[in-house]
């Protein structure tokens, strides 16, 4: 038997073993998606007990914890901090075959020190010596922690009427070891089907300081905002999407059908398409312009459970994988903006993997420019944020596409505890490399195999979105 976790876990031959510790292990961190907040960045927060780190915003855990059975109170309530690790540490014991198995106690390993097993029976020491640490350690500040894993650069979810003053205070401050990049997420403009929409318009308004009277009103204040995010160093935009628009209308239809929204009128699926399809081809073109990456998360079901909705809101555990058809869209959607050559670097993601052979088919299609895989077939996305997960999306480009060309891990997280997610992937990335050399599968020259795990782990990233 193994032993549990220790410095070759999931490294499961002597070529993963040397990919991960002499060419991935120590490579910097591009986490050029996440949602970290950037004014608890900015004022280099530390956190007061390993409750508040671990289980004050993570719905990955707040799931598990429903899953076994733990109150309300102890999961998103105002009970006690010890009694909801306790609760935590409960559910630990019954999480294996769960990634978050893997993340806590490689948090627990990487963070503190710490190389417990974290069950009920040992809760109380690791609940003090974690807290300890945090109270004394310079390391677990958010710039130590930066340091410790390399941290090269961030990316950060915001919004297009957000002033980005964090982010200027930041840069400006010049204390962050890492660099910490907006990206545009303008969710809130192309949603027309939400109940705030109409509510949103005005603060986009006002932020990009003009009237707002139609849908071209909407794209021509996006793109101003766009354009100030670049001044700011935004390199990638980011959309929350069901499937991919695909209904192209006219301008003067959709200019109507904006109209109808903001005069309180239900709209039908088609006119929400038709709008969205208007406004979302108009910003692929800026970003082409702009060199701004667009990145396409699809396939989330959400706010599954009404009466949690109504009671704690968004992101709170209640998501889950859709199963709408998406190629077809998908095709319609990048074949028009082809005809005008103005298709953007771009990130599909799914999370629902059924999705991955059209994706990663489709991305073919679209490939040019110059650019090193400019269409990239994206890191499994949250309920595929797993081993098998990471081994599918791998496997499935390396099938399809050139895995040599992938940008990469990406933690997705609000937590400045998940870098350590990056050496998970790294140690997946390296066993499964490892096992086709060892296989003779592919011919092992390690400078080649090698130089090939570096780019993925950092060196694509970088060029991809800095290049």
């Amino acid at each position: 038997m193994r032993k549990f976790m220790d410095e070759n876990f999931l490294l499961m031959n002597d070529t993963a073993k040397e990919l991960y510790f002499k060419h991935a292990k120590d490579m910097p961190i591009f986490d050029y998606h996440c949602h970290l907040i950037p004014s608890q960045i900015a004022e280099d927060k530390r956190f007061t007990t390993i409750t508040e780190a671990w289980l004050g915003g993570d719905h990955y855990k707040w799931r598990a914890m429903r899953s076994n059975g733990v109150s309300e109170e102890l999961i998103t309530g105002n009970a006690d901090p010890f009694d909801k690790f306790m609760a935590w540490a409960g559910t630990m014991e019954n999480l294996i075959g769960n990634p978050l198995y893997h993340w806590t106690h490689l948090e627990l390993q990487r963070y503190f020190n710490i190389y417990d097993v974290l069950n009920r029976k040992n809760a109380k020491k690791i609940y003090d010596e974690a807290n300890e640490k945090f109270a004394s350690d310079p390391e677990l500040s958010v710039f130590g922690i930066m340091k410790k894993f390399k941290v090269y650069a961030v990316g950060t979810t915001d919004d297009p009427a957000d002033d980005l003053l964090m982010h200027k205070k930041i840069r400006d401050d010049g204390k962050c070891p890492a660099k910490v990049i907006p990206s545009y997420r303008p969710d809130k403009a192309l949603h027309i089907e939400k109940d705030d929409f109409a509510s949103y318009i005005p603060k986009l308004a006002a932020a990009a300081d003009m009237d707002i009277k139609s849908a071209d009103d909407v794209i021509a204040a996006l793109i101003r905002r766009l354009e100030f995010f670049a001044s700011m160093g935004c390199r990638a935009s980011d959309h929350a999407l069901v499937q991919c628009p695909h209904t192209f209308r006219s301008a003067a239809e959709v200019n109507k059908i904006f109209q109808k929204k903001m005069y309180g009128t239900v709209l039908s699926e088609e006119e929400v398409d038709a709008y969205m399809t208007y406004v979302l081809s108009a910003l692929a073109k800026e970003y082409k312009r702009l060199n701004i990456a667009m990145q396409l998360h699809f396939a989330s079901i959400r706010d599954n459970n009404i009466i949690m909705f109504k009671k704690l809101g968004p992101d709170t555990g209640f998501d889950a994988s859709h199963d709408k058809e998406l190629a077809e869209n998908v095709s319609a959607f990048f074949s028009v903006l082809s005809e005008s050559d103005s298709v953007p670097k771009t990130i599909f993601y799914s999370l629902n993997p059924k999705d991955y052979y059209s994706l990663g088919t489709l991305m073919g299609c679209y490939q040019g420019d110059g650019i090193p895989g400019k269409m990239q077939l994206g890191s499994g996305w949250w309920f595929c944020d797993h081993k098998d997960g990471m081994y599918q999306q791998m496997q499935t480009l390396g099938n399809l596409g050139l895995l040599s060309r992938f940008v990469g891990m990406l933690t997705d997280s609000r937590s400045f505890l998940s870098y350590s997610r990056h050496e998970y992937f790294r140690r997946i990335l390296c066993n499964l490399i490892g096992t086709w050399a060892e296989d003779g599968e592919i011919y092992y020259d390690e400078e080649q195999i090698g130089k090939i795990v570096e780019d993925i782990c950092f060196n694509n990233a970088k060029n991809y979105f800095e290049g």
